[in-house]
């Protein structure tokens, strides 16, 4: 990038390190920042700052929020007995837009990876175990990823929250709505048979 004014190399450097931006992506935004007016970049200046400055974790249940508790955890209408466990903040949002569940959440911050050096201590499960114990919880719902790592982290806390006397479950892994067999892979075909259950006879017409 020879040719380019150093300052623009310096910010196609910076935005090619945000998730899912490429080299030549990042040389497009930067390219289009510096040729647009003066208020694109100032107003999107702002914009970074002001969200970095305002947005945190809860405190309660790590997701992402501008006030203390978030929206949820505050919440009187949701049900207190019911925990689900995500891997990452974004997952809530996710969950959200299905609209059917209507209890709290808990942010793990990760999932169990030994080649990573991540284990138990790096992960908000001490955080979990305490508000077991100070909040009438009687389930945790386990929605965390069905890689090896998922899996992982979900049978380790599956066992250790075993000794707090609450329900543990874990989310249904199977077919999608509306799809046919011939497009299923063979993990999932397994997963569904895995998780199958009954079917109520006395509801067929």
């Amino acid at each position: 990038m020879r040719s380019l004014p150093p300052a623009v190399a310096e910010l196609i450097a910076a935005l090619s390190q945000l998730p899912g931006i490429g080299p030549r992506t990042a040389e497009r935004l930067a390219l289009f920042l510096v040729q647009s007016p003066k208020e694109t970049a100032q107003d999107l200046a702002r914009a970074l700052v002001s969200a970095r400055e305002r947005v945190a974790h809860c405190n309660i249940c790590g997701a992402l929020t501008e006030t203390q508790p978030c929206a949820i955890c505050g919440d009187p209408s949701r049900d207190i007995s019911v925990v689900c466990v995500v891997e990452r903040p974004v997952d809530i949002l996710l969950i959200e837009k299905a609209g059917t569940y209507r209890g709290r959440f808990h942010v793990l911050g990760g999932k169990l990876s030994p080649i990573d050096g991540i284990g138990p201590e790096d992960l908000r499960i001490a955080e979990l175990e305490s508000r077991i114990d100070r909040e009438p919880i009687r389930e945790i719902i386990l929605a965390l990823p069905t890689d090896v790592e998922g899996d992982a982290t979900s049978h380790y806390l599956a066992k250790r929250l075993s000794q707090k006397g609450v329900k543990t479950t874990r989310l249904a892994r199977g077919l999608p709505a509306g799809s046919a067999l011939e497009f299923a892979d063979e993990l999932t075909l397994a997963r569904a048979l895995e998780d199958r259950h009954p079917l109520d006879s006395g509801s067929q017409p």
